[in-house]
C-alpha cells in the first residue's frame, strides 16, 4: 500500500486545496479499512485448508449534498493499486438491464450470470456515486446483483443522498426490496458524513448563475463553472423512465450538463422532469432560447422543467437569450411564464436551495 485516503487528504490540506473537516476525517479510517483489507496477505486456517483472504466490508456513505462525498470517493480511488470501476450508479444499472435483456434475448437460464460475469471479471473495487433506486426493476434485481458481486469478491462501495432505510421510499412491492436494506446493513458499514458545511453551495455562493446574452462570454463563465464543480470531464448520464432512454450529455458528482434542446426540444413529459430533477443537485443549462409562438411545445416544456427544478431544490445554473422576464414576450402561454420568471429570479438568489 503506498499512500492511503488520508495521506491524500492530508496533502490536499497542505496544498490549500482543502480545508479540514472533522465529518470527512472520520471517514478517512473506513477506506484506509478497505484499503488494508484488499492488502491483506491470505491467511491458512490449518494445514490441509486452503489459504483465504478476508474480504473486507464495503461501504454506504450517506450525507446531504455537497458535503464532500464524492471528493473522498475520489481520493479513495487515487489511492488504489488493485483494479477499480468508478461509475455513477443510474449509469451503472442502466448497463445491467441491458445486459439481462440481451441475456433473455439468448435465452439464457440465469439472465443476471453472464451479466454479473462480464462485470465482475478481474475488478475488486466497485464504486458508486449517488446510489439510489426510483424504478422497480432495478429494485427487484439490485439484492441478487449485490450478493453475486460480492460473492465473486468485488467489494463495493458507494455514496448516496438517503441512509439505506430510506432507499426505494414508498416504491412499488416494496417489501420484495426490504432483503436488499439488510445486505447493506450486514455486509457493507454504513457511516453518515454529517458535516454542517454545504461545499457545493458555497463555492456557488455570490457568483453568477444566469448568463445573457448567448455568447462566447457566457460559454467560457460557465465552462469555468463546470470545471471549478466537477474538475471536467464526466460522461452521460442515462435515465430510463417507463422503459424509455433520456440522455443527459455530461454529467459528473450529481452535477449535470446539458442545453435547451437536449431536454426541452425532446418528447419529455412531467415524468422525465421529475426524473431528471431527482437524479442532479445542480443543472447547468445552456442556450435557452426566446420563447413563444415558433416553439410553444419547447416553451412548455421548460415551464413543467423550472417547476420539477424548483420543488426539488435543484440548483440551476443556465445561460438564456434574455433575462428571465424578456425570455417569452408574446403569444400563448406568455401570461403564465411569468410564474417561471418569478422563479428563475429567485433560483438565482445566493442562498436559494440551502437546507439546514
Amino acid at each position: 500500500m503506498s499512500q492511503t485516503t488520508r495521506d491524500l487528504y492530508a496533502a490536499r490540506i497542505a496544498s490549500g486545496d482543502l480545508h479540514a473537516d472533522p465529518a470527512q476525517e472520520a471517514v478517512l479510517a473506513e477506506f484506509d479499512r478497505i484499503l488494508a483489507g484488499l492488502d491483506a496477505k491470505p491467511e491458512k486456517r490449518g494445514f490441509f485448508r486452503k489459504a483465504v483472504v478476508e474480504q473486507p466490508k464495503g461501504l454506504y456513505l450517506w450525507g446531504g449534498v455537497g458535503r464532500g462525498k464524492s471528493m473522498l470517493m475520489d481520493l479513495f480511488v487515487d489511492s488504489l493499486s488493485v483494479p477499480v470501476r468508478r461509475v455513477h450508479f443510474h449509469a451503472f444499472m442502466q448497463e445491467i438491464q441491458d445486459g439481462l435483456h440481451e441475456a433473455r434475448k439468448a435465452h439464457v437460464e440465469d439472465s443476471l450470470a453472464p451479466v454479473v460475469d462480464r462485470v465482475a471479471d478481474g475488478l475488486r473495487v466497485l464504486a458508486f456515486d449517488e446510489m439510489q433506486i426510483t424504478d422497480i426493476a432495478d429494485a427487484m434485481i439490485v439484492g441478487r446483483l449485490f450478493d453475486a458481486l460480492m460473492a465473486r469478491g468485488v467489494v463495493i462501495v458507494t455514496t448516496s443522498n438517503r441512509v439505506p432505510d430510506d432507499l426505494y421510499k414508498n416504491g412499488l412491492n416494496r417489501q420484495l426490496f426490504l432483503p436488499f436494506i439488510d445486505l447493506i446493513k450486514d455486509r457493507m458499514v454504513v457511516h453518515e458524513l454529517d458535516s454542517p458545511k454545504d461545499y457545493r453551495q458555497n463555492r456557488l455562493s455570490g457568483s453568477r448563475v444566469y448568463f445573457t446574452p448567448v455568447d462566447a462570454e457566457a460559454r467560457a463563465a460557465i465552462d469555468r463553472i463546470w470545471i471549478d464543480l466537477t474538475g471536467g470531464g464526466g460522461q452521460p448520464l442515462v435515465l430510463t423512465i417507463k422503459g424509455r432512454k433520456l440522455t443527459l450529455p455530461a454529467f459528473r458528482n450529481g452535477i449535470a450538463r446539458a442545453s435547451f434542446h437536449d431536454i426541452c426540444g425532446q418528447m419529455l413529459g412531467p415524468g422525465d422532469f421529475l426524473a431528471i430533477a431527482d437524479a442532479v443537485k445542480v443543472l447547468i443549462l445552456e442556450n435557452i432560447p426566446r420563447l413563444g409562438r415558433s416553439n410553444f411545445n419547447e416553451a412548455k416544456r421548460f415551464v413543467t422543467l423550472i417547476d420539477a427544478l424548483y420543488e426539488a431544490k435543484v440548483r440551476l445554473i443556465c445561460s438564456a437569450a434574455d433575462e428571465p422576464e424578456s425570455l417569452y414576450i408574446e403569444g400563448d402561454g406568455a401570461f403564465e411564464f411569468q410564474r417561471t420568471a418569478s422563479r428563475l429570479r429567485e433560483m438565482q438568489d445566493a442562498d436559494w436551495g440551502k437546507t439546514g
